[in-house]
């Protein structure tokens, strides 16, 4: 049986992943404006009641939803559920991140996930460079676990995947005890980006980034910013089914969940899904694999 948490009890990510067991968590975002607070609330607080091993919170870019992001965590962990707070460096000083460091602390929040974030147009500014940069002084800050976040098709700014490689390596070097991939729609992508690692002497565990695509303006973002490649038989599902919403949804959700069987089948014992806020979405990954992570159908 699966353990299950009590209210506000609090796990390090890095013990639940590496727990045995697969592993299922969600990510959310915070709202942009204080309006729609409510609003998100409602929707993390509907996936958390799939009991889900722990919910990321994202920062928003260039930090935009900092404000908001401690507040969803903390929401979360009052429901149960172990939270991973975003937080990125791109726009930030040393002394606001301590800041930042101190408040989630203060509310009992032990897991980040440690990004440079999206540069900006004018270039980088403030006092760090790398992701690596913001990861160690986490670490020297001391209380939390840390996480990263990797590119199985390599980093779009990276010259090449070797010097991808020694980045991740600097990152676990630096603190990083797990990493968050970004998505991917071919899981031989994962796979040989697994075996990279390993032989390059990486040994810290991967989160499967997976995102069930449900409309067709995500797949155009898809394309224009990460780069991530799309394979032939996912194309012919979305474009075969571009044209009608239901159908189009539907596809979606069953590429992802065939991909997350496929992933848990060859050993990758955690998957995080970028469910965009939807319930319903997390809702029926979360039934459609009820079976593998030993969780009733909801």
């Amino acid at each position: 049986m699966r353990r299950c948490f009590g209210k506000g009890e609090k796990m390090k990510i890095s013990d639940i992943i590496q727990s045995g067991k697969p592993c299922l968590s969600f990510e959310v975002f915070p709202p942009k404006t204080w309006d729609n607070v409510e609003k998100v609330k409602a929707a993390c607080s509907a996936i958390a009641e799939l009991k889900p091993d722990y919910m990321s919170v994202t920062y928003g870019a260039g930090g935009g939803t900092r404000e908001y992001t401690a507040d969803i965590a903390s929401f979360l962990l009052e429901k149960g559920v172990t939270p991973l707070a975003h937080l990125s460096c791109v726009y930030s000083d040393r002394e606001g991140i301590h800041a930042q460091l101190a408040e989630l602390k203060g509310r009992g929040i032990e897991n980040i996930l440690a990004l440079r974030g999206d540069l900006p147009k004018e270039g980088l500014h403030g006092d760090y460079k790398y992701a690596s940069d913001l990861a160690a002084d986490i670490a020297a800050f001391g209380g939390f676990c840390i996480g990263g976040a990797c590119y199985p098709e390599s980093h779009p700014e990276s010259p090449n995947s070797a010097f991808d490689i020694d980045m991740l390596k600097l990152k676990a070097d630096s603190g990083c005890e797990f990493f968050t991939t970004q998505m991917f729609f071919d899981n031989n992508i994962l796979y040989n980006f697994l075996f990279r690692l390993l032989r390059a002497g990486v040994n810290v565990p991967v989160v499967a980034g997976i995102m069930p695509v449900t409309n067709v303006r995500q797949i155009k973002r898809i394309c224009s910013i990460s780069g991530t490649a799309l394979p032939q038989r996912f194309c012919r599902i979305m474009d075969r089914f571009a044209d009608d919403p239901v159908a189009l949804r539907q596809a979606g959700i069953a590429y992802a969940t065939e991909q997350i069987i496929d992933l848990y089948a060859n050993g990758v014992q955690a998957v995080h899904v970028y469910c965009m806020n939807q319930p319903d979405i997390a809702r029926s990954i979360h039934n459609n694999i009820s079976g593998i992570i030993k969780r009733e159908p909801v």
